[in-house]
């Protein structure tokens, strides 16, 4: 039934978000291989004939990161009949939020990988522009209703530092009082009794994240944001 049928390729493009306590930033590879040599593109790679797409995410991300169980998303497939010069090929589109600090640094240079605040974003290959503008907006609809965000940030951080993730999502300022009121609300926070020694938010609470009443909670409704920013 199948013969005489078109082989396409099937490759896998992860947009790797992080946040660096200041910046919502972006890892992206310097292609050391054509097409496209020496420009910038996501991180991606082709399915294996014994992988799923799920698990062929997850290996892209690892070869990258050094990482595993990301928090990881499907976006969008991409399938435009001229998107890749070399081969017809459809791409599947994940978005992935990892904790800055715990990623392989060395690893992801050994790749040619580069972090990137968005306006520092350089122009990338192909249509993996779209892919991001279409992750991030998937990632401000999402992070407005569920707490996704939480998966940025370190294990223990201050309400002011979670304040500042949330405004580079959004890139506008948060009203500081209905911020914090929100957030407390969800009693998703333990507060460690620690209190932030360095930075700028010195002195203030320590909190980690109830990891069982974030699971429970996670596909709830918070309404982190208000609906004009999303």
């Amino acid at each position: 039934m199948y013969q005489g049928e078109s082989k396409l390729f099937v490759a896998i493009d992860c947009i790797i978000f992080g946040f660096d306590g200041e910046n919502l930033k972006l890892l992206l590879i310097k292609r050391n291989f054509e097409p496209e040599l020496g420009k910038w593109s996501l991180m991606g790679g082709f399915v294996k004939e014994n992988e799923s797409l799920e698990d062929g995410s997850k290996r892209i991300l690892n070869e990258l990161t050094g990482l595993e169980n990301v928090y990881m998303e499907q976006i969008e497939t991409y399938g435009g009949i001229e998107r890749d010069p070399m081969a017809r090929t459809l791409s599947i589109s994940y978005f992935a939020l990892i904790n800055i600090h715990e990623h392989d640094e060395e690893l992801a240079r050994s790749k040619n990988g580069k972090w990137f605040s968005f306006d520092e974003k350089p122009g990338l290959i192909f249509d993996h522009n779209h892919m991001v503008e279409k992750a991030m907006a998937h990632l401000r609809y999402k992070a407005a209703l569920h707490p996704l965000g939480f998966e940025l940030l370190p294990e223990k951080f201050t309400i002011p530092q979670l304040q500042k993730l949330y405004e580079a999502i959004y890139d506008k300022p948060l009203d500081r009082r209905n911020f914090s009121r929100k957030i407390l609300s969800t009693d998703l926070l333990v507060d460690t009794g620690e209190k932030n020694e360095t930075g700028t938010t010195k002195k203030a609470i320590l909190y980690k994240l109830d990891k069982e009443k974030y699971e429970q909670q996670f596909n709830a409704f918070h309404y982190f944001i208000p609906k004009g920013l999303v």
